[in-house]
């Protein structure tokens, strides 16, 4: 074992590594091993996803270490809240410039902060140098045949979101005008997002589609319209509205914000309207507001927004290519 292998492995031990909780019996063998080995539960199918965050595309470079382990997990646990999934285990590859201890100390407690209260271990990974950047790979398991999809949207069918989209985008304008006081309630949606597992578990059985709402509403909308084969009507007055987005913008602007944001992490489902009072009986207990937003429609695209709010496509990271 060469000098650099000895340091990467020493990092990892220090950092990122830790024995399993004997409660979990479905870590057969777990970090430290070349592979580790995992025992799903009985009739239980898996649902896997991986994200990568990299520095100044995803998070800014000065954003707090713990604020940047957090969300490099919680965008990827989203995935799986999306597909009403359980969080079980994850996998991180960590690319670093440099091994500075106290960056790396408060990384890893962001990131086993938000890992220990989800119930997802750390089973593995990869350290390696070079630009900072943060790929996670996450998985979960649900009963079998119960996972929400994107392409299940019905026509009749309501469309609603969780909580309050738009917050996270007025945050992270706030963080570049230099307004970086990470308590505020804006920045905190940015910074630390929520993955909605447990509404996402809570919506199976009465959601047809779901996605959580990474690129923007109306962008996430569109990829279950065009996976579903259908059309939307949307209602702007019905929009969820945040107290403080509506302390610092005006009414237009706000409305922007909630309908091509971004990176707020909020559920987006379709559902009848007679299973709606069910779904907002279920998510009270995570105190979690579901707001019907407008209806699913037999054609394609969406109406009932202004043509200036249909002009944002959402982020695109290679908007150069056209299908």
């Amino acid at each position: 074992m060469n000098r650099a292998s000895s340091s990467e492995f020493e990092l990892i031990a220090r950092y990122l590594s830790r024995p399993a909780a004997p409660e979990r019996s479905d870590v057969v063998v777990g970090n430290g091993d070349d592979c580790a080995v995992l025992m799903p539960s009985p009739g239980h199918q898996l649902a896997i996803s991986v994200d990568t965050s990299v520095v100044d595309v995803h998070f800014p470079q000065d954003a707090p270490p713990a604020a940047i382990g957090h969300r490099a997990l919680a965008v990827a646990l989203s995935d799986l809240a999306a597909m009403g999934a359980k969080a079980r285990w994850c996998c991180m590859a960590l690319t670093l410039p440099a091994a500075d201890a106290e960056w790396l100390a408060a990384f890893a407690e962001g990131f086993r902060e938000l890992a220990d209260r989800s119930g997802c271990e750390l089973i593995g990974g990869d350290v390696t140098r070079g630009p900072l950047t943060i790929g996670v790979t996450v998985h979960g398991e649900l009963p079998a045949g119960t996972a929400l999809r994107r392409s299940g949207a019905r026509e009749g069918d309501l469309i609603a979101v969780t909580g309050y989209p738009g917050r996270a985008a007025a945050g992270l304008e706030r963080w570049q005008r230099g307004e970086q006081d990470s308590d505020h309630p804006l920045l905190e949606a940015y910074l630390r997002p929520e993955p909605r597992l447990a509404a996402g578990e809570a919506l199976r059985g009465l959601a047809s589609s779901a996605i959580d709402v990474s690129d923007g509403l109306l962008a996430d909308l569109g990829h279950v319209l065009a996976a579903s084969g259908v059309g939307a009507r949307i209602d702007v007055e019905a929009l969820p509205l945040a107290t403080p987005l509506r302390a610092i913008l005006e009414l237009d602007d706000v409305r922007e914000r909630v309908l091509n944001g971004g990176d707020d992490y909020e559920l987006l489902v379709t559902l009848s309207a007679a299973d709606l009072a069910e779904a907002q009986r279920r998510l009270a207990p995570l105190h979690l507001p579901l707001t019907p937003i407008g209806r699913v429609v037999a054609g394609e695209g969406i109406e009932g927004v202004a043509p200036r709010y249909l002009a944002h496509r959402g982020w695109d990271h290679f908007p150069e290519i056209v299908s």
